[in-house]
């Protein structure tokens, strides 16, 4: 099962046809476009945090861009955009580890991000004395989910893994289900992005937690060793 928003499946769910599975499309989150009224070429430095904010951003940055992981480069790279990334992880403590963000007093910068994210990576950057402004281009809501064909997918055992895009998502998707879902903590497998992720499933009561990485292609790499291994 994908519970990527919709935007945001259609690549891990071909890797996992193209390897042979069957993937479930169940999104977890709906990204809903906000009002974003920056201007980014007024800023210094731009992080755009996920594949969402650029894609809602209301224009693309004249100076210095970053991206917090891969997909979210990738995604600057088809606008054109050219952006550093973190060669390892992908999170606002990869990011922050960068060079390049460590000396930043008196720079203008502006993250560009969902509503009520994680506030580490503007906290930190206005601690090392840069002038922080967020632009919150969308917000990420729990979806008016029918679940009936989970449900009776559930039931028949045709569900062996779910793959978890972050701890909001999860959550969504337990409160969707209710009490469905009492079969699926210690039956399946739960691929997740990050060990923050993990830790967050385990405290849910999930027994099989697996840390792939944010990207498709981990993912699917980690489907295909713990099947493999089964």
């Amino acid at each position: 099962m994908v519970t990527r928003p919709r935007e945001h499946a259609s690549g891990l769910a071909r890797l996992i046809e193209g390897a042979g599975g069957r993937a479930l499309l169940f999104p977890a989150i709906e990204i809903e476009p906000l009002d974003c009224p920056a201007l980014l070429e007024q800023y210094d430095l731009a992080i755009f945090v996920s594949p969402s904010a650029v894609q809602h951003a209301p224009a693309m940055p004249a100076g210095v861009v970053f991206a917090v992981g891969p997909g979210t480069r990738r995604e600057l790279e088809r606008r054109g955009v050219h952006a550093v990334a973190p060669a390892q992880g992908a999170d606002s403590e990869a990011l922050l580890a960068l060079p390049a963000l460590q000396d930043v007093a008196g720079k203008r910068i502006v993250i560009v991000r969902g509503q009520g994210g994680r506030e580490l990576l503007g906290d930190t950057l206005a601690a090392r004395g840069a002038r922080v402004t967020y632009a919150q281009c969308y917000r990420r809501v729990r979806p008016a989910a029918d679940a009936r064909r989970l449900r009776q997918a559930l039931a028949r055992g045709e569900i062996h893994a779910v793959t978890i895009s972050s701890a909001e998502g999860l959550d969504n998707l337990l409160d969707i289900l209710g009490a469905a879902d009492s079969g699926m903590r210690e039956a399946l497998a739960w691929v997740v992005p990050h060990a923050r992720v993990a830790a967050h499933a385990r405290a849910r009561g999930l027994a099989q937690v697996l840390v792939a990485g944010p990207g498709d292609d981990e993912m699917l790499s980690r489907l295909v060793a713990y099947f493999d291994a089964s």
